[in-house]
């Protein structure tokens, strides 16, 4: 237990409206005792009182760091493979000419073996990606949502088999008993029986997330809820209003007390005003005749930060892959993971969509915020994130205490082949490139004839 009591429940109007304001400060602290009253004039009360970025907070030694180049940890003969494989995989990306900048992290037990930065965070001023160069992670984020949950059923004050509708009272679907059924479960493993991607087209034409709830009692379901997977981002992201339903604080500055400062996560943040204020980030490119030309990072997704808000470097992902992997039990306890990663809802789909899936996974699954397959015989916690101009990707192989992280800043589908080719490598399947480096080769000239 961590003191933390249930609070009495607020009405979702209050709590729609009021968690998607603060969502919009990004990382800035909510003072203590900062709650509705008169609802217009306490929120403004309170954002006028923020200070105007929050210091990092205290936090004990992380289990381990990334290791500079000069004090790389001591490696088993197996590990070294291992390394010297992703290395040549990392230069054979950056040499393709496709992805402008990426970073990759590599952990095996309980230690930091690679966290690293390629190519450019921007295009044209050419700065280069390092360690600490930050990404958007897209629905990524996703784990940190069941994660925190998980973390708040440790602490008693939820139940995954609490009803959504008493934690947030306007949620009503057009089925009545969908509505009165529907579970905290049910809503992070996307068994919500709504249509795949419902309000997705109007999130990305700037409609706001608390005017999208209410038209959610709209929407035709395709199953009862609970019975069918149908992924999700805008009503994924009601559990922002079961978090402040529960703690009394908002869900980004939850995620940022539970996870990002006990770990030590220095430049993870939510929110587009937090990415630019970062003085090393990477901005978003698309592909033109002319090459990467870098963007502004649109704000849609931003709007369910639950769903697709966090920024994060891969330094902060190789802590989050040993949190993960169970290196950090003082903050992400053995019970918590094993909630967090027990599977809970089928997904046949997700085995076919690409060349890698259709190969190598037997079985897939969702769990709270991740993915879970069978990757040739071996459970894999995975997640993959995509938005404009930005990819991320998470695999981890607890029983190899392996895991692996990708950034990259913009939408080519190179760098996505490395995780399987990294998953291969350490479970001694044969090499496939999956990457497909060998049509970036150039090709050799034919000989003059004579």
């Amino acid at each position: 237990m961590n003191g933390l009591e249930p609070h009495a429940q607020r009405p979702a109007s209050i709590a729609v409206i009021a968690s998607s304001i603060a969502n919009q400060t990004d990382n800035r602290a909510m003072p203590k005792g900062c709650f509705p009253l008169r609802l217009t004039q306490a929120l403004l009360a309170c954002l006028i009182t923020l200070p105007a970025w929050s210091a990092p907070v205290a936090a004990p030694p992380a289990a381990a760091t990334a290791p500079a180049s000069a004090e790389l940890p001591q490696l088993s003969p197996e590990e070294a493979v291992w390394v010297r494989e992703l290395d040549l995989m990392t230069a054979g990306i950056a040499k393709t000419g496709q992805v402008p900048g990426f970073a990759v992290a590599f952990v095996s037990n309980g230690r930091v073996l690679r966290a690293t930065g390629h190519g450019v965070r921007h295009a044209w001023t050419r700065q280069p990606v390092g360690p600490d160069t930050v990404f958007r992670l897209a629905s990524v984020s996703k784990g940190f949502a069941g994660t925190l949950a998980a973390l708040l059923v440790n602490d008693g004050v939820l139940q995954l088999d609490d009803k959504v509708q008493d934690r947030v009272p306007a949620l009503v679907l057009k089925d009545a008993n969908a509505t009165g059924a529907l579970r905290v479960e049910d809503l992070l493993s996307h068994r919500l029986g709504l249509p795949k991607h419902t309000f997705d087209p109007l999130l990305e034409q700037n409609a706001s997330y608390f005017d999208l709830v209410p038209k959610l009692g709209e929407v035709t379901p395709i199953c009862q809820a609970g019975d069918c997977y149908s992924y999700q981002n805008v009503a994924f992201s009601l559990i922002g209003e079961v978090v402040y339903s529960v703690t009394g604080d908002f869900y980004t500055h939850q995620i940022e007390k539970r996870l990002f400062h006990p770990l030590d996560m220095t430049t993870a943040t939510f929110g587009k005003e937090a990415l630019e204020a970062s003085p090393d980030y990477a901005v978003p490119h698309v592909r033109s005749k002319n090459g990467s030309v870098p963007l502004s990072a649109k704000p849609t997704y931003y709007r369910v930060p639950p769903a697709a808000g966090v920024n994060a470097s891969i330094n902060d992902m190789s802590k989050w892959l040993l949190a993960q992997l169970g290196h950090r039990p003082d903050v992400v306890p053995e019970s918590v993971l094993a909630e967090a990663h027990r599977p809970r809802v089928q997904t046949p789909q997700e085995t076919t969509n690409s060349p890698w899936r259709r190969e190598r996974v037997g079985d897939a699954q969702y769990a709270l915020g991740w993915r879970v397959f069978d990757y040739s015989g071996h459970p894999l916690v995975f997640h993959a994130g995509a938005v404009q101009g930005y990819r991320a990707m998470v695999g981890l192989l607890p029983d190899q205490d392996v895991g692996i992280a990708i950034l990259w800043c913009n939408e080519s589908a190179v760098p996505a082949g490395l995780m399987p080719r990294m998953l291969d490598e350490v479970l001694g399947l044969p090499k496939h490139d999956w990457m497909d480096l060998a049509r970036f080769q150039p090709r050799a000239k034919p000989a003059k004839r004579r």
